[in-house]
């Protein structure tokens, strides 16, 4: 569903302003006046382009939320220890708002104050901006409402999402230099083939000489750029745009998910993260007490990947039919044994919620011995990528230059 932003009044004069999804803009303006906020200003939020956009970076990272998850990992520690001391919920919502310096963030606690104050549960209100507070934040709320438990549940979800920020941020540390490295590449080739090269070619030409191999292949390179540059520009926006559809189709997101999975280097740490964050949520999920199906759906949906995905939602299948979990997910052949092992021990013993954990916590470490690796691999590559590209178009150019002063000589 599209995103709308807007700004509107309440009955008191006081200009608020948000986010929210909703199917059209009419539908948006009837729940905003539900809640006895006039719109003034609606806006559909155009989706510009995100790092996790890219290929194999994409199912690494994760989507993207509506408010930063560092912002929300306070709120909810913040949240916990005000129900922990005893704080009422309204004044609890009321107090981190009104100190909240994210302006879009502090509209959607007034509002959540607002739907509690209307008769919802906090899961209920919660529920209405998925945005920011996913299915598993949700569901997580709920039974912490249902079971009385709300500040331990609260302390859980900051923990399992301080650890999967910490995740994120170092997969996405360890993409950002090479993708920084290629970019300044890319330029610096483009600066040569379009303004460098076409000098030394002009020299070459008043030469009158023969010219080397290597210099007629970078200067028949460097016309064919200069002519063509604005169809190469064309051709990169199309196949930009063609990912986007393709990924946004589920026949094809499902072969590309499938393919990051067997990539070379890539797949390997994709599948570490995915365990880390499969294993880390189903177990905080079923230690606050959420049922094991409905968990395994959320999880599904967090998954990040379509084949993950669908052997996660033939593992709820084969629960439902009375199953364990551990078959299905051995037989989808996308889990390691050892995580199928484990998950098996923690069934037979009763403390699944724990092994869980204990996997998370492994594969944890695992990614990050597997990020390490890669940075020290991809680092050298490019380096020696960048020599030979910069280093052999300036050969190429200096060879006749290297011709002429022996001849003379």
């Amino acid at each position: 569903m599209p995103i709308y932003v807007w700004e509107g009044r309440t009955k008191s004069g006081e200009t608020r302003k948000g986010e929210n999804e909703a199917q059209n803009e009419g539908l948006l303006i009837q729940q905003l006046r539900t809640q006895q906020i006039v719109p003034f200003k609606v806006k559909e939020k155009k989706a510009g382009f995100q790092l996790n956009q890219l290929p194999i970076i994409g199912p690494m990272l994760g989507g993207a939320q509506g408010v930063p998850l560092n912002e929300l990992v306070v709120f909810t520690r913040q949240f916990a220890t005000m129900i922990d001391a005893g704080l009422p919920l309204v004044q609890c919502l009321d107090i981190l708002a009104n100190q909240n310096p994210n302006k879009n963030f502090k509209s959607i606690l007034l509002n959540v104050k607002e739907s509690v104050e209307g008769g919802s549960t906090f899961a209920q209100a919660l529920e209405k901006h998925p945005k920011v507070f996913d299915k598993l934040f949700t569901s997580l709320i709920a039974a912490g409402e249902v079971g009385g438990i709300l500040d331990t549940i609260l302390n859980r979800l900051g923990i399992f999402m301080e650890k999967s920020e910490a995740l994120k941020r170092k997969v996405k540390g360890a993409m950002i230099y090479p993708a920084v490295v290629m970019v300044a590449l890319i330029a610096v080739t483009a600066v040569l083939l379009i303004f460098v090269i076409p000098v030394f070619q002009k020299m070459f030409a008043d030469m009158g000489s023969t010219l080397p191999a290597p210099t007629r292949a970078v200067v028949a390179i460097s016309e064919f750029v200069r002519h063509n540059i604005l169809y190469m520009g064309v051709v990169v926006v199309a196949l930009v745009f063609a990912w986007r559809a393709l990924r946004k189709n589920e026949k094809g997101r499902a072969v590309t998910d499938d393919i990051f999975l067997k990539a070379p280097v890539f797949g390997d740490l994709i599948r570490k993260q995915a365990v880390a964050r499969f294993t880390r949520t189903l177990g905080t999920m079923i230690s606050s007490g959420v049922p094991i199906l409905e968990g395994l759906e959320i999880c599904s949906r967090t998954a990040g990947n379509v084949t993950i995905e669908k052997a996660i939602l033939v593992a709820k299948s084969s629960i439902a039919e009375g199953k364990s979990i551990a078959e299905p997910l051995k037989s989808s052949g996308v889990f390691p044994g050892m995580v199928v092992q484990m998950i098996a021990v923690g069934e037979q013993t009763g403390a699944l919620d724990a092994m869980l954990n204990k996997i998370a916590d492994f594969y944890d470490i695992e990614v990050d011995t597997a990020v390490d690796g890669l940075t020290a691999l991809i680092e050298p590559l490019i380096m020696i990528f960048m020599s030979i590209v910069v280093g052999g178009f300036m050969i190429a150019m200096y060879l006749p230059i290297f011709a002429l002063g022996g001849t003379v000589g």
